[in-house]
């Protein structure tokens, strides 16, 4: 039986942008936390929790755009004009914070501890927001003529962008207080409990919302989720959803310190599976789907030999340093525990 090599790289595509977002996710997600925590020793010790981490969580990302180039050209080609503000804007964020993520410890004065503080919370901020508002044209479409972006440089920016935007910025807070509440103990663990609880219903929230704004975007959309019989099969996306809501408010009321984490990437999970549910088979919507816009399958079988050889080592890596900093951090430690 031939295997759908298209189909097997829009699985590989895919499981890489979902690893980043969740890996990445609470790193940001921490930055995005600072102007709720405003001690200096608190704050290093947030860092800290990320630093051994945080600078491998971008490999997910170049693999998954090196990966839509390389298979997907068209819909690189669609795909990256549509987006190009907020690209850009995602990128400088990204660099600007890693920047700040090294600076803050050169500490020349009080104020300058400030700024760099200020700035690596914007710079997560404005990367999670850009990440969001680049989520909103995937659903929303883009207009393709000739095989070539026909629309506007602003027409990434919506309603429903903003919307998109704003709904990263609270999943991944959620994301860095679960991590926190794991990574941490004493007083800043108990302030992240309570965080949690604010951006687990913010997150919620945004997950409703944007869920109840996606049907009128589009009529596949409708139709997938709104009709029968395809109800019977989408139902246990949002039934789970809402049992992961539950059991995320019982873990924090029980003071649980590693399931909240676990629920937060349930949520993720839950919502990424949505949003495969309603767009598939289409790569740039409404028209193009990930069979017209890939190579040929002659490249396609090139580039997964070494993709074969080097995702092992990849995840091997990454495993292996989330396992040798599996403590937690406390203040006036070095590191991990």
């Amino acid at each position: 039986m031939d295997i759908d090599l298209t189909l097997v790289w829009a699985i590989l595509i895919a499981t890489s942008v979902f690893l980043y977002v969740v890996m990445d996710g609470f790193d940001l997600g921490v930055g995005i936390l600072f102007p709720a925590i405003r001690e200096k020793a608190r704050r290093d010790v947030m860092v800290n929790t990320v630093a051994p981490v945080w600078d491998g969580n971008e490999t997910w990302l170049i693999l998954s755009g090196g990966g839509l180039l390389a298979v997907f050209p068209l819909a690189y080609a669609t795909r990256l004009p549509s987006l190009y503000i907020p690209l850009i804007l995602m990128l400088l964020a990204l660099v600007f914070r890693g920047v700040t993520f090294e600076m803050r410890f050169r500490i020349i004065s009080r104020l300058s501890q400030t700024a760099w503080d200020s700035a690596f919370s914007a710079g997560s901020f404005v990367a999670a927001f850009c990440q969001g508002i680049c989520l909103g044209p995937r659903v929303q479409g883009v207009r393709v003529e000739g095989r070539a972006y026909a629309g506007g440089w602003w027409d990434w920016l919506s309603p429903f962008t903003i919307l998109t935007g704003l709904a990263l910025v609270a999943g991944y807070g959620l994301l860095g207080t679960c991590w926190l509440i794991w990574k941490t103990e004493g007083e800043l663990q108990i302030r992240t409990y309570r965080l949690a609880r604010a951006f687990g219903m913010a997150t919620f929230a945004a997950i409703a919302v944007v869920s109840l704004a996606m049907p009128f975007l589009s009529l596949t959309f409708r139709e997938r989720w709104l009709t029968w019989p395809a109800m019977a099969f989408v139902a246990p996306v949002p039934i789970l959803v809402g049992l992961l809501g539950w059991r995320l408010r019982n873990a924090l009321d029980q003071r649980e310190e590693v399931m909240p984490f676990l629920c937060g990437l349930g949520l993720f999970l839950l919502s990424y599976v949505r949003l495969a549910i309603s767009l598939f088979p289409m790569i740039v919507p409404p028209s193009v789907t990930i069979w017209d816009a890939a190579t040929h399958p002659s490249s396609q079988r090139f580039l997964l030999v070494g993709t074969v050889v080097l995702l092992p080592m990849i995840l091997g890596y990454t495993a292996y340093v989330y396992w040798l900093f599996q403590g937690k951090v406390t203040a006036g430690a070095p590191g991990y525990h």
